[in-house]
């Protein structure tokens, strides 16, 4: 990721919201990796929904950096819980710029409502030890 001048807020740095919408894009990114697509969540008739975020900002990050965003399944209970972590890092220095989580819940995809993960859930979002 390159931070552009759209990325940057009133206080000359990386917007709080940018690095948000580079962590969901890089899970997706994951997930369809993994095999699992919107489609296949649409399929399967479950999803995963976020619960909470976590967001530790170590440094901040300036029009022009060149940013590598990790991300892995961290935890999953096989029932209703998955764990993602992810890390930041401004290539210039290899520092670590942000560090997060986020809690999802399993969700049936028509009612919204909390739904045992399916098997496919289980194989795919494997956490790494």
């Amino acid at each position: 990721m390159t931070v552009l001048d759209s990325h940057q807020d009133a206080f000359g740095h990386t917007n709080n919201v940018s690095y948000l919408e580079w962590l969901e894009k890089a899970a997706w990114s994951h997930s369809e990796a993994l095999g699992l697509n919107i489609a296949a969540y649409y399929d399967l008739g479950c999803g995963c929904v976020v619960r909470k975020h976590e967001l530790n900002y170590c440094l901040p990050s300036y029009v022009g950096e060149e940013l590598a965003i990790g991300t892995w399944i961290s935890a999953n209970d096989g029932k209703l819980s998955t764990t993602r972590d992810y890390q930041i890092i401004r290539l210039h220095d290899n520092k670590t710029i942000l560090t997060g989580r986020t809690h999802f819940v399993t969700v049936d995809m028509q009612t919204g409502k909390a739904k045992r993960m399916p098997p496919e859930f289980i194989r795919a979002y494997v956490p790494v030890t």
